[in-house]
């Protein structure tokens, strides 16, 4: 699996702060920053290691093109943070605005991305442009698919995920945040009807309020609080390449593929558009809130029913906090990459590029992928519990989004204006009856 870069940890828990954030990926790290850039004591507790999850093992595209329309105006925020990513925190993150491209063979697919730029990108005067078969032969040559055009958006870019969770904690630390690693939340204390404070494993913080970030892990956290949230997983399989110099910057989708360059000189390799759901003991009670979404996406999730279903049956759905909670019985989640849909992908990619033919696969990982059943994230106070917060549910989308999504949380949490209209991410849309359907999005 990918090995995050080390953040430093803290030593002594304090007795009291402002905020506590739980969870130290790309989410919960933007948003400890923001909040400490903006004054406010803020401790980050993570029960294992900074982005030691899916803030690592992600694609590391941090792109406009193709998000959910109720989307974009965060990720346009995000990228305007990611461009002065570097000079802020004073770290390499590994961001590059190399141009995202994704491919079509058939005039159906064109016209799929022709209708998401008319619907999604127009509105909000993206630079994403349709392309003909010549500009794509320039932008990423050697092809031997006669492709019929692309969707192109050149101000999109990458970033290391390795890098940059970890970079972004360890500002925040310098702007006054207090970072503790292998501290795991076990739940929170109330008091009046609005949070007190959290219970870790290693003792209980006063707060104020609470912004859980917790990824794959936030249904289960909420639900020993009693707070409903609707929210399943599934495995994303990735794998990267030695160095290859065969001239290919930019970042490109296509076929069954989707790659791109690294900072080391490899390729992130993926499929483009297929992943596991493990049907786990959550799956049968959220049936129905998420099967508009696999009716829609039938052929880009393959249902599974494996160990994965005992492995969480077996934990603890209700726990005190006075015991060890199962966020500190599996301080990591890791689970196997699907080979089939590696060399699935492979196939399809060295199949249309030959330059790719003699690649040498160094490294495979599986990530859990927290998803909603709109799939677009909850980024919100939880109104019959004040001082409570959740930023969870990014769906694959988090990366890309997470500075914008840590910026708009720290908003919402300090009562300033917000940077984009939060309403689309409001936690109630999971228990008011909202129809919970994916929007236009590729």
């Amino acid at each position: 699996m990918p090995t995050p870069n080390r953040a430093q940890s803290d030593t002594t828990l304090p007795k009291r702060t402002g905020v506590v954030v739980i969870g130290g990926g790309i989410i919960g790290t933007s948003t400890a920053l923001e909040l400490a850039e903006r004054g406010v004591d803020v401790v980050l507790c993570e029960k294992g290691e900074i982005a030691g999850e899916q803030s690592s093992r992600n694609w590391g595209w941090c792109r406009q093109m193709g998000r959910d329309v109720r989307e974009i105006p965060l990720i346009l925020e995000a990228m305007k943070l990611w461009r002065g990513m570097n000079k802020r925190i004073g770290a390499d993150t590994g961001f590059i605005e190399c141009g995202i491209t994704y491919l079509a063979e058939s005039e159906a697919e064109l016209a799929i991305k022709e209708k998401w730029l008319d619907e999604c990108a127009k509105p909000y005067q993206l630079s994403s442009h349709l392309i003909d078969c010549a500009k794509v032969a320039e932008l990423v040559p050697g092809s031997t698919v006669p492709w019929k055009g692309a969707l192109y958006t050149p101000n999109d870019g990458r970033a290391e995920p390795e890098k940059a969770a970890p970079a972004i904690a360890s500002a925040a630390r310098q702007a006054g945040a207090q970072i503790f690693t292998n501290c795991a939340v076990r739940g929170i204390e109330k008091a009046t009807g609005r949070i007190s404070g959290v219970v870790t494993e290693k003792g209980p913080i006063g707060c104020d309020s609470v912004v859980l970030a917790g990824g794959a892990w936030s249904r289960r956290f909420c639900g020993n609080a009693g707070i409903k949230l609707k929210q399943l997983s599934v495995i994303g399989s990735v794998q990267r390449t030695a160095p290859m110099d065969i001239g290919l910057e930019i970042s490109f989708s296509g076929g069954k593929f989707a790659a791109r360059k690294r900072q080391d000189g490899g390729y992130t390799i993926t499929h483009r558009h297929l992943s596991v759901a493990d049907i786990v003991p959550a799956s049968f009670p959220q049936f129905f809130d998420f099967l508009p979404a696999l009716r829609m996406d039938w052929a880009g999730i393959k249902l599974r029913l494996g160990s994965r279903f005992i492995d969480e049956a077996r934990l603890a759905r209700h726990w005190s906090l006075d015991q060890a909670s199962p966020f500190e019985l599996i301080r990591t989640l890791d689970p196997a990459p699907i080979a089939s849909i590696l060399d699935e992908a492979i196939a399809s990619l060295s199949t249309c590029y030959p330059a790719f033919a003699n690649l040498k696969i160094v490294e495979r990982w599986g990530g859990c992928i927290d998803v909603t059943p709109d799939a677009v994230p909850v980024v919100s106070e939880v109104d019959h519990l004040p001082g409570f917060y959740i930023a969870t549910g990014f769906s694959g989308h988090g990366f890309g989004i997470g500075p914008g999504a840590g910026k708009l949380m720290a908003e919402i949490v300090t009562g300033t204006t917000p940077c984009v209209d939060p309403k689309p991410f409001r936690y109630s849309r999971m228990i008011d009856g909202t129809k919970l359907m994916p929007m236009a999005g590729i």
